[in-house]
């Protein structure tokens, strides 16, 4: 006689009873539970550097703004925080709830990976997949192991790869007209 064992499928409600320490953060995809710690100093860096380049040209263009580790809260099975987003000014204000959560997807998310198995397919499979179902334009990779940065942009419907970028090359997007900035500025 075989069994069957059904997955667990958490929900935003459940994250509330965890226990909550600042070098633990909780998110959910569909419903899967992924614990990590707080992310390393250079991670932080180049997190840091990305926003600083999306505020700075957000500034100048006037047509939206970079969040730093936001809250995504679009569905009570998936509560996301990626390493960097930005969002157009009309679109915040539809996403934006009074706890200044967002309760749906900005335009381009960035997220910088960490090490292990675990944190890898999470970026790779588990958000990707999310972030193409729920409909975001643009969404960075970056690989401060390998220092790339993948591209995945939205055609036919799903977010795809486009460009993988490296230290000596320029970052560029049609969704944010203007913007140049070299990939290796992120990692120094």
């Amino acid at each position: 006689m075989s069994q069957t064992v059904e997955q667990v499928r958490w929900t935003v409600r459940d994250l509330e009873v965890l226990p909550q320490s600042e070098g633990t953060r909780y998110e959910l995809i569909n419903g899967e539970l992924f614990v990590t710690r707080s992310p390393h100093r250079k991670h932080q860096q180049i997190s840091g550097k990305i926003f600083a380049v999306l505020d700075a040209w957000s500034e100048e263009s006037g047509l939206g703004e970079s969040i730093l580790a936001p809250g995504i809260i679009p569905s009570d099975a998936d509560n996301v925080i990626p390493d960097v987003v930005w969002v157009s000014t009309a679109r915040l204000v539809q996403l934006e709830d009074d706890a200044g959560h967002l309760t749906g997807f900005p335009e381009l998310i960035v997220e910088v990976i960490s090490p292990g198995e675990v944190n890898i397919r999470r970026d790779r499979e588990a958000k990707l997949k999310l972030y193409s179902i729920q409909g975001v334009q643009e969404y960075w990779i970056v690989d401060r192991f390998t220092q790339r940065l993948e591209v995945y942009r939205r055609g036919q419907g799903q977010l795809g790869l486009v460009a993988t970028l490296l230290a000596d090359d320029q970052l560029t997007s049609p969704l944010l007209p203007g913007l140049s900035s070299p990939i290796r500025r992120f990692f120094i």
